[in-house]
């Protein structure tokens, strides 16, 4: 996402009241952040999204994509099979606006907030989250990357499009390179997919989905002659 913050010292609470409807803000670690996606990266965004409604409706499981949703880390985080303590770092709080999310039905139930707003606090209600990357990388493979592990998140994408995240996270040379981080034993293992790759989910194993479908607005020609998946 391209961010920029634009106040701080805003707590969730406050976030949620006075900006939970609205697309263009998300809080990270108590600041407020105007976020300005590009034309590619809703392209991107949109052919993702487009790819899993497929795979959820083949699977036949209760799980959907919503047009919006803040995720926003409360009390306890759960880890799948438990929960455990959590303490915000330095005292400062989050509501992530993912780029696009896949939750479990049949976990709503037990969200304090969905019933009066799609706001998700638990982890055992989040099968996947997908993080678009911008200008802001920072936040998505390390703030955004904390959160999402210490809730027990089961999987979660850093779609790097452009190639723009530090060398520490995709390689040298950069890149465009598709993070997929798996839960294993309380912990994420990262896999790294790069141009002619065919992304692997633990979560939807059947996908059929080449980094070439995802990297091509960077570059028309690329992913000509792709043999596919």
């Amino acid at each position: 996402m391209i961010l920029s913050a634009t106040t701080t010292g805003i707590s969730p609470k406050e976030f949620i009241a006075q900006y939970g409807d609205d697309q263009r803000y998300e809080l990270i670690d108590g600041e407020l952040i105007e976020m300005e996606p590009t034309g590619p990266h809703e392209q991107v965004v949109a052919l993702i999204s487009r790819k899993l409604n497929v795979e959820i409706d083949g699977l036949d499981v209760p799980y959907f994509i919503p047009h919006r949703c803040l995720i926003q880390p409360l009390g306890a985080l759960s880890n799948g099979r438990g929960t455990r303590p959590w303490v915000a770092p330095l005292g400062t709080f989050n509501a992530f606006r993912p780029d696009l999310v896949v939750l479990d039905e049949g976990e709503l139930l037990n969200e304090p907030l969905w019933a009066r707003e799609p706001v998700i606090t638990l982890g055992t209600t989040v099968k996947l989250v997908v993080e678009v990357v911008s200008t802001n990388w920072q936040n998505d493979y390390a703030r955004k990357y904390e959160d999402y592990e210490a809730l027990g998140i089961p999987e979660y994408w850093i779609v790097d499009y452009i190639g723009i995240g530090g060398k520490y996270f995709i390689g040298s040379p950069k890149q465009p390179t598709v993070t997929v981080c798996c839960m294993v034993n309380d912990q994420y293992q990262k896999v790294m997919f790069r141009r002619g790759d065919c992304l692997k989910s633990s979560l939807f194993p059947n996908l059929k989905l080449l980094t070439d479908q995802l990297f091509i607005g960077l570059d028309p020609g690329n992913g000509e002659g792709s043999s596919g998946c």
